[in-house]
């Protein structure tokens, strides 16, 4: 699908919902949701699209956000007349009007009864693929069952913001995908099945609320006669699962078995492709989008784009030209100096501060400029190998890593990231990644789904473009120092919060 321009969500979101600040909203709501997909076909639909010629579409939406359909909903939903716009029709559905989204941190007390009645935070992980996370969407169906008994009570389906938006399309509800569905601290993402201690734990009936997870490949049904008469869709064409925007993304980006992507902004993100995964208490573990039979994993770090760019304006006088350079003048391994640059609380470790040693171990309290930027960068990237494995991932040797995000621009930068990992490091436009991701997992349902390889469907789209591959006698270097650097952080981390479990 396509949205409109983003300049008139502000409008939109104040003008037509009510909402005075889209960007600090904590909530988000079904009726509002609606209003805007009749925006968007209504803009679609005058600028003369065909929608006679769509025979298959999937969609996003943003990971853990829920949407709570009142007793009822579901007859308003199969019998739409297409006379009258979407959201006129679906006004009285809602059991709540604001519905929580990823922003939401208000769970942390339901968190802890959810990992107690499983046996702590590494037993959930390794059961749902992540800890308790206060923005996941069972802390937040536990938060309203406690606060609002009346409200889950009138709630005969709970959706996912990508099962509703399905649900929108399909005129009845569609079930929560895999992928999207293991962001909720519910699903056992061995099994693929709700895990019955998380739910008990959440609230009461809540299976059949949230109804049964199936594959993200799946074709959940054709589209609702609603979109037939009122716009011009095929009668035939098909719905796909919607799925998060996380793993959009990683089939628009077109991972394989082995790559990873590097998304290189104000915090760095990697999206990893695991075949075994190993839970861990940082990160998170997803069934894949793409392969019923693998996982991805995310891991956020929060000083990314903005701790480069203090070390460049400190140590280059502001000039990414002076970065580079000194980058070209030290060498791989720096000399065993080794960084760690938090300006801000850490995600993935935990940390805050800086931290220099020489090759000795010892603390030291400044490195030359040059140093200092290598530092940074080397330091960046270890830790993000260094995590990955931590959650199973391994470099294989067909591996490929996709940058993307500001940093991806610099050269000298991707150098050193090839040479930490060990692996060429292509560089793709990711503009709406998540968006292209869907419109391949559409395609990749439409031709069978499971039945057929993800790769196949993709082979004829755009290659990514080569920026860099490890310099000769990296996996040397690194291989030593990588074992330097995880213990320096354990240290960090020892001396930060005490002994480690």
């Amino acid at each position: 699908m396509i949205p409109p321009p983003r300049q008139s969500f502000p409008r939109f979101c104040a003008e037509v919902c009510g909402l005075e600040d889209a960007a600090v909203l904590l909530s988000h709501g079904g009726f509002c949701s609606s209003q805007a997909l009749d925006l968007i076909l209504e803009k679609m639909k005058a600028s003369g699209f065909d929608f006679s010629q769509v025979v298959a579409l999937s969609g996003a939406g943003q990971q853990h956000g829920s949407v709570y359909w009142k007793t009822g909903a579901s007859l308003v939903l199969s019998s739409l007349s297409p006379a009258l716009p979407l959201h006129q029709q679906l006004q009285a559905c809602f059991s709540i009007s604001d519905c929580p989204i990823w922003m939401d941190s208000s769970t942390t007390a339901q968190c802890r009864q959810l990992e107690a009645a499983v046996g702590g935070a590494r037993a959930l992980s390794c059961l749902t693929g992540s800890r308790a996370y206060e923005r996941f969407t069972g802390n937040q169906i536990a938060k309203l069952f406690q606060q609002n008994p009346e409200a889950y009570s009138h709630s005969e389906r709970i959706s996912l913001v990508s099962s509703f938006a399905a649900s929108l399309f399909l005129g009845g509800y569609s079930p929560i995908d895999y992928s999207d569905g293991s962001g909720m601290n519910l699903l056992k993402i061995q099994e693929k099945v709700w895990s019955q201690a998380c739910l008990g734990a959440c609230a009461p009936r809540l299976e059949e609320k949230l109804g049964s997870p199936v594959p993200s490949c799946s074709v959940v049904g054709a589209i609702s006669s609603y979109y037939v008469q009122r716009y011009g869709f095929p009668p035939a064409c098909k719905v796909v699962a919607f799925t998060g925007d996380n793993p959009a993304s990683l089939a628009g980006m077109r991972l394989e078995e082995g790559d990873i992507a590097v998304s290189l902004g104000t915090s760095d993100t990697l999206f990893l492709w695991l075949q075994e995964p190993t839970p861990a208490l940082e990160g998170h573990i997803f069934c894949n989008p793409v392969d019923v039979q693998h996982y991805m994993a995310l891991l956020c770090f929060k000083n990314g784009s903005l701790m480069r760019e203090k070390i460049r304006d400190e140590s280059a006088s502001g000039s990414w030209n002076k970065f580079s350079k000194a980058l070209q003048s030290t060498e791989m391994g720096n000399k065993g100096n080794l960084g760690f640059y938090f300006d801000v609380m850490e995600i993935t470790p935990g940390i805050m501060g800086r931290h220099r040693f020489n090759a000795e171990n010892i603390e030291v309290s400044a490195f030359p400029g040059d140093v200092e930027i290598r530092a940074l960068i080397e330091g960046q990237f270890m830790a993000k190998r260094i995590h990955a494995e931590g959650l199973g991932y391994r470099v294989m040797p067909k591996t490929k890593i996709l940058a993307t995000g500001g940093a991806s621009h610099n050269k000298d930068i991707l150098q050193v990231l090839a040479d930490v990992f060990g692996a060429p490091v292509y560089v793709i436009d990711t503009t709406s990644s998540a968006c292209v991701g869907s419109a391949y997992r559409a395609f990749h349902g439409l031709a069978g789904g499971t039945g057929v390889a993800f790769s196949e469907v993709v082979k004829s789209a755009p290659h990514p473009s080569l920026a860099a591959t490890p310099s000769p006698g990296a996996s040397q270097v690194y291989e030593a120092l990588l074992p330097r650097y995880a213990q320096l952080e354990q240290r960090i981390l020892s001396q930060a919060w005490g002994p480690l479990e």
